[in-house]
């Protein structure tokens, strides 16, 4: 594989990861579920992270091309629509979640296994696999799991779920 196409590979790979994350910050909006939305919020830090480790490689390898740094490309944030309230809605949204991480893992596994670079080989399968992670975490949500980054101790609650807005000043 040329350079120019592992540079292009991961811009695209950027790209898609970057709407996914996009995705899940918008969704994380309308599921008010303490467990849900506390899941949400680490997949949300994680993929900040994966989002970040391939703008380096893309970087990495611009720069071995001496095409110097490279300007990547934004995604806004996606309008997500809730049909109905409560619990039922928030299933069909992490639902939808769940079905996006399968089809971008479908879609990526066997670009990544054809690309020649090891280190960046090793990086992209790691996102995939924790891609795949989140997927569980948004299935074990579907199926109305509340245990999915641990348990409470007995008699600890959540209060109800999350505040409408993050910081509220006093």
């Amino acid at each position: 594989m040329k350079a120019t196409e592992l540079l292009d590979a991961l811009r695209r790979f950027y790209n898609d990861k970057l709407t996914m994350l996009r995705r899940h910050v918008a969704t994380a909006k309308h599921v008010s579920d303490y467990d849900f939305n506390n899941t949400y919020q680490y997949v949300i830090a994680r993929e900040e992270m994966h989002v970040s480790w391939v703008a380096d490689a893309v970087q990495d390898v611009s720069a071995d091309l001496g095409q110097g740094e490279v300007a990547l490309a934004d995604v806004a944030e996606p309008q997500i629509g809730s049909h109905g309230r409560g619990a039922a809605a928030e299933a069909a949204i992490i639902g939808q979640d769940r079905d996006g991480a399968q089809a971008f893992v479908d879609k990526w596994k066997p670009i990544v296994a054809a690309l020649t670079h090891a280190r960046h080989r090793t990086m992209l399968n790691v996102i995939l696999g924790e891609t795949l992670e989140h997927k569980r975490f948004f299935d074990q949500a579907v199926a109305g799991r509340t245990d999915l980054l641990g348990r409470r101790a007995d008699g600890a609650g959540t209060g109800g779920g999350v505040m409408p807005v993050r910081w509220i000043e006093q």
